[in-house]
């Protein structure tokens, strides 16, 4: 199997995998994926990225409501993620292995220098032949900034560790085919309008983010030459059960040849506004030309110079994303100009291009 071949593997375990109905870390579960992960690591990294903290945290708490109100849903994550981390640092002792508790926020990973520093602390875990438990920072991350699910958490950390292969173990056994709800559909090679139509079919029962998240997920480690899998994680030993039964829906990376910078660009969870050009520009940025200010018709969005952005024609469709050499009130003043009038516009001297084919990938 694939995974075999695999140098890193990042497995995600949703909240049913590793809580169980009543509250309760589901020990024997964990204790058979240690003892697959312990048969088959040999000298390979892996990371868990693991939900639960809130489920364990309401448990503990006593709190049986299913709708908590954002600021206390932090507070019960916060009581919740000393529970998961100290639970899994016990069964994980048993069979002498170390843990690293790593708590990642969206800035984390959609600001570049952050991104750098989040790959250099998992580099130094694996060298110290610990295992990263990873979760998303619940007791700070609100509404409006949050992943939605560790799925697309998962491909991001993923995307940034360079890993192989990630394996998302759900309460089902993979994505199921609309026209026989028994099939499950095997391999994903492209993930188009038929792929997002099974989103609507009530058989793909998935954990809180639902199949749109684990589609968002897909899409990140295809771009980033990473394999992704979807499995049942009801069963012990859920990595031998996967790799003995076969049972699973596995999406295809496309061949990249895209460095490490533009897959980071690429696999941006959101973008903080668009620039639309004209025809013009978009053929130039076709021919892999940078995108200059003579070009742009129009912005929208807030953003400072440095963030992650959209570049769009006029009909709203999305031709590259990346990062802007310009704020998004700079953009608004040069658009339309030629290179040579940016400075006396400005005030001051600054970068010609908008955005360099270095800071960009065609979408």
């Amino acid at each position: 199997m694939l995974i075999d071949n695999s140098k890193k593997i990042v497995i995600k375990l949703g909240s049913s995998t590793v809580v169980d109905k009543k509250g309760r870390f589901k020990r024997n579960w964990v204790n058979s994926l240690i003892r697959d992960i312990k048969k088959f690591k040999k000298d390979r990294d892996i990371v868990i990225v693991s939900s639960g903290a809130i489920a364990l945290g309401q448990n503990y708490l006593k709190i049986k409501q299913k709708k908590i109100k954002l600021q206390k849903s932090q507070a019960i994550a916060a009581v919740g993620q000393i529970h998961l981390a100290g639970e899994f640092q016990k069964v994980f002792e048993k069979h002498n292995f170390k843990t690293g508790q790593i708590l990642i926020s969206p800035d984390d990973t959609e600001q570049r220098r952050r991104a750098l520093n989040i790959r250099r602390t998992f580099d130094n875990l694996f060298r110290l032949n610990a295992i990263p438990i990873v979760n998303e920072n619940d007791t700070t991350a609100t509404s409006e900034i949050k992943y939605g699910d560790n799925d697309r958490l998962a491909a991001r950390v993923a995307q940034i560790i360079g890993a192989d292969t990630l394996i998302i173990f759900s309460d089902v056994d993979g994505l199921y085919d609309k026209s026989n709800k028994n099939k499950i559909i095997k391999k994903v090679d492209n993930i188009d309008k038929n792929i997002y139509e099974l989103a609507e079919k009530k058989n793909n029962s998935y954990g809180s983010g639902g199949i749109i998240t684990k589609l968002d997920a897909a899409k990140i480690c295809m771009n980033a030459g990473c394999h992704m899998f979807i499995a049942n994680g009801k069963k012990n030993n859920p990595i031998k059960e996967i790799v003995k039964n076969k049972i699973y829906t596995c999406f295809v990376p496309k061949i990249s040849t895209l460095d490490a910078r533009k897959k980071w660009i690429i696999s941006s969870l959101n973008s903080s506004g668009k620039i639309y050009i004209d025809e013009g520009a978009a053929l130039a940025l076709l021919r892999g030309k940078s995108l200059l200010a003579a070009g742009i018709k129009k912005v929208s969005g807030k953003f400072n110079k440095g963030e992650n952005i959209l570049v769009v024609n006029e009909s709203d469709k999305s031709l590259a994303r990346g990062l802007s050499s310009f704020s998004s009130l700079e953009i608004d003043k040069i658009k339309g100009k030629q290179s040579s009038e940016i400075e006396n516009i400005l005030g001051y001297p600054s970068k010609s291009e908008v955005v360099h084919k270095d800071d960009m990938v065609r979408l």
